[in-house]
């Protein structure tokens, strides 16, 4: 299965994608990663205790396409949940709005059930604990097949 590291300013974080329930999202932010769209970009959105988002070229928040297109639509899937820190998943304006924006959980966030696709974890780095994360950009994002 294919992980992503990111290289940011705080530090490597190591993802685990959910190839079996968001094989669409996971193809779209591997590929995304691959072409090195994600390097440098700011993390734009931080919000201690909640969540830091990034995948915003433009770095405003409103940037941002998928491989598919502008926008693709949600892989919500009832048994993933927003339980804790380290959840990966898209950021969107609402229902089937996926671009290339996406956000990392800082704590347990369960009001989002069911409005974002989650499709990974962080499985190391200081993504998985760090809630008071105030600046950080990412420098660049590798694929690597294990």
């Amino acid at each position: 299965m294919e992980s992503v590291e990111l290289e940011t300013s705080m530090g490597n974080v190591q993802l685990e994608l959910y190839w079996d329930h968001a094989p669409k999202t996971c193809k779209n932010f591997a590929e995304l990663a691959r072409r090195g769209y994600y390097n440098g970009v700011v993390f734009h959105r931080i919000i201690s205790d909640f969540m830091i988002q990034t995948g915003d070229p433009t770095g405003t928040g409103r940037g941002g396409t998928s491989i598919y297109g502008p926008k693709f639509e949600d892989e919500i899937h009832p048994e993933l949940r927003f339980t804790g820190a380290g959840i990966l998943a898209m950021a969107n304006s609402g229902p089937n709005t996926n671009g290339s924006q996406f956000f990392l959980t800082l704590a347990p966030t369960p009001y989002l059930d069911n409005k974002h696709t989650i499709f990974g974890r962080v499985s190391s780095g200081p993504g998985k604990t760090s809630k008071s994360t105030k600046r950080a950009f990412v420098v660049r994002k590798r694929t690597e097949m294990p």
